[in-house]
């Protein structure tokens, strides 16, 4: 392999002007830089990562560690953290935690085994005591979808249970009030502020909260194929049914096709998180915008302004869930 001695007798410039085109310094001419980037092309040579990390204290590279990697969701997530640091220069390693505390604690330890500048979470199994703690080492870290007082900075939320509010009070301002409900996993904070926010637009409209029209899902669409038809089984009537998720909510409309449902003539269908798919489906899904995608974004400022000293950015810890109405739920 050539090294960077090599490329400095065929250049003719001295070891610091090689250092400097290899880190973008602003202080070589652009007539230096083309001497020296010809010089590495002709010998094939790479500049060596871990050297240059070791030099720099940098790797220029964040941790991101998420739930899965399929679904429109952490998708929207993933792209939106990506592109922020990529068009400031920095790369992403990504790994996933599968919900569940071991494979959530191998991922991050991967991640700093690696050598990652700072490391964007978004964690659901492990304890705010360990993230707590995590948060004492020299790797800074973010959070996303979770908050948590002691490191309220490094956190980005989204205000669950008022999304949960917002589409639940949508529904009963429509005449409904048989309404059923297909939560997410009860383990998730996620998911139990969003049923906070649903009881909530219940009690203000004086509509008692049915347990025998709630049905734990998954966040899946399985989870709302099997969440209609155990809740039809039980024979209690119904008009308008709030999911938890979209992808729940595309199950339940594709399940009440099935068994010959008209929707929303006969039951009206809400989903929430405004995933890609939510305007293409059919009917059009009534939901709440969860802006993902921008939360992504400002995870990735965040890290910019800590660890790589972008000082000017603005940074937004929370924000705000919108409704967005189409064709699943009307007036009865």
């Amino acid at each position: 392999m050539a090294t960077i001695y090599q490329v400095s007798d065929l250049a003719g410039v001295s070891l610091a002007t090689v250092s400097r085109v290899m880190n973008n310094n602003a202080k070589v001419s652009d007539k230096t830089k083309q001497k020296v980037l010809d010089a590495m092309k002709e010998l094939g040579y790479r500049p060596n990562a871990t050297a240059r990390s070791l030099a720099s204290n940098r790797s220029d590279s964040v941790g991101l560690l998420v739930p899965e990697l399929h679904g429109p969701f952490f998708g929207q997530m993933m792209g939106g953290t990506e592109s922020e640091l990529r068009d400031a220069g920095k790369h992403v390693i990504i790994t996933t935690g599968h919900s569940d505390v071991d494979k959530e604690v191998d991922g991050i330890e991967f991640l700093l085994s690696r050598n990652c500048d700072a490391l964007i979470l978004h964690v659901e199994a492990v304890s705010d005591e360990y993230l707590i703690e995590l948060h004492k080492g020299k790797v800074p870290i973010v959070i996303i979808n979770r908050y948590i007082e002691e490191m309220a900075d490094r956190c980005i939320t989204l205000d669950n249970a008022l999304g949960g509010y917002l589409i639940t009070k949508s529904v009963l301002e429509k005449g409904h009030r048989e309404i059923a409900y297909i939560s997410g996993p009860k383990w998730k904070d996620d998911s139990n502020q969003r049923i906070k926010g649903h009881k909530k637009a219940l009690e203000e409209f004086n509509v008692p909260f049915n347990e025998q029209l709630m049905y734990q899902g998954d966040f899946t669409q399985t989870g709302g194929c099997d969440g209609l038809t155990s809740l039809l089984d039980a024979g209690i009537p119904f008009t308008a049914l709030v999911c938890g998720n979209d992808e729940m909510a595309s199950g339940v409309l594709a399940t009440a096709r099935q068994k010959g449902m008209d929707v929303p003539k006969e039951l009206s269908v809400t989903g929430f998180d405004n995933i890609i798919y939510a305007s293409l489906l059919f009917p059009t899904l009534t939901t709440i915008d969860y802006p993902i995608r921008q939360m992504g974004h400002m995870a990735a400022k965040l890290v910019l302004k800590e660890v790589y000293d972008k000082k000017k950015l603005e940074i937004r810890h929370q924000f705000i869930p919108k409704l967005v109405e189409r064709n699943s739920a009307i007036i009865v």
